[in-house]
């Protein structure tokens, strides 16, 4: 997180952030040695763009923990069940018709992604239920499939309606902290916060979960009622999170997964620890991002992607039996 404050296309002093951070407290005063554009870019740059990739990293990765846990599949990610294909969705409809709709207190792009992937997730849910088979894991996930495939044309249909509004959906889909400020921290924050907790709740009936639906009916768990309250949790912070920063993949498989390598199977210490390391993950990342390049910025998903495709790749090929 200090390395995030300090580095950039302009560095700033250690001393004289440590400064200006208490100088911000109530009855000291103290000279930091930053001039104006200095602070400027310590306080409305950075701090808001760390603060919002702690709190995106540690949703999606606590999100993918938890479908993972759901749906006892180290593959699963927060966008398994139609989130990203929603939220996706609700991006070209805000760049290519915002100046038409209403205007309101929240920007019209991230309440039409959030507002997409709730939907996506309802209508992955809508037909998993519908179906007589049961309401069984591998049903929802295809019924995710069947829905992300949907939207996924409408989208492409929409970009290319609008090919003016290209560059800058795009931009959006492989995700971006640059642009965000305070305003943004506190429109996701109560969502996340109560995402999280819920999640973090369910993590001891995740571990029932973990031997078998029949078995955790044995042990007095309800599994459909586990995993639709912690997929409903996880979609709630997951399509808040996407409002705000866009598409970035790999987050909730790749540190999930790692910690539980690292500190053991049990949800009771991979969803908290997911949450500190998923924080950590996407600070670091955004680093690189607006470093690598510097001045120029390269979109942050690209860089998740770059460690998470090979990532993926490796739990793929030491996972067994997942379709069985």
């Amino acid at each position: 997180g200090l390395l995030a404050i300090l580095m950039g296309a302009v560095d700033l002093d250690a001393r004289s952030v440590l400064f200006s951070v208490v100088d911000r407290l109530p009855f000291v005063n103290l000279d930091s040695g930053l001039n104006d554009r200095q602070e400027a870019i310590l306080w409305e740059l950075r701090m808001p763009r760390i603060a919002l990739g702690a709190i995106v990293g540690a949703m999606l990765a606590v999100a993918g923990g938890s479908y993972q846990g759901s749906f006892r599949n180290p593959l699963a990610d927060p966008y398994l069940l139609g989130a990203a294909a929603g939220a996706g969705l609700g991006g070209p409809l805000a760049f290519a018709y915002g100046e038409v709709l209403p205007s309101g207190p929240i920007d019209t792009l991230p309440l039409l992604a959030f507002i997409g992937g709730v939907a996506g997730v309802a209508a992955t849910y809508a037909i998993g239920y519908s179906v007589k088979a049961g309401r069984t894991p591998v049903t929802l996930i295809l019924a995710g499939v069947a829905v992300a495939a949907f939207l996924t044309a409408i989208q492409t249909y929409l970009q290319q309606r609008n090919a003016e509004t290209l560059r800058e959906v795009y931009g959006w889909i492989l995700g971006r902290l640059s642009t965000v400020g305070w305003g943004e921290v506190w429109l996701v924050l109560p969502y996340v916060v109560v995402s999280t907790i819920v999640i973090l709740l369910g993590a001891r009936r995740l571990d029932v979960l973990s031997v078998g639906d029949d078995e955790a009916v044995t042990l007095g768990v309800d599994p459909s009622r586990v995993r639709l309250v912690m997929v409903l949790a996880a979609t709630l912070g997951t399509a808040a999170v996407v409002a705000v920063s866009g598409l970035i993949g790999f987050v909730g498989i790749i540190v999930p997964h790692a910690v539980r390598i690292v500190f053991g199977s049990s949800y009771r210490v991979v969803l908290p620890l997911s949450v500190v390391f998923g924080a950590t993950f996407l600070i670091l990342a955004d680093l690189l991002a607006r470093t690598v390049a510097s001045p120029a910025e390269i979109p942050i998903g690209v860089i998740t992607a770059f460690f998470g495709a090979p990532f993926f790749a490796i739990v793929l090929r030491s996972s067994r039996g997942l379709g069985s």
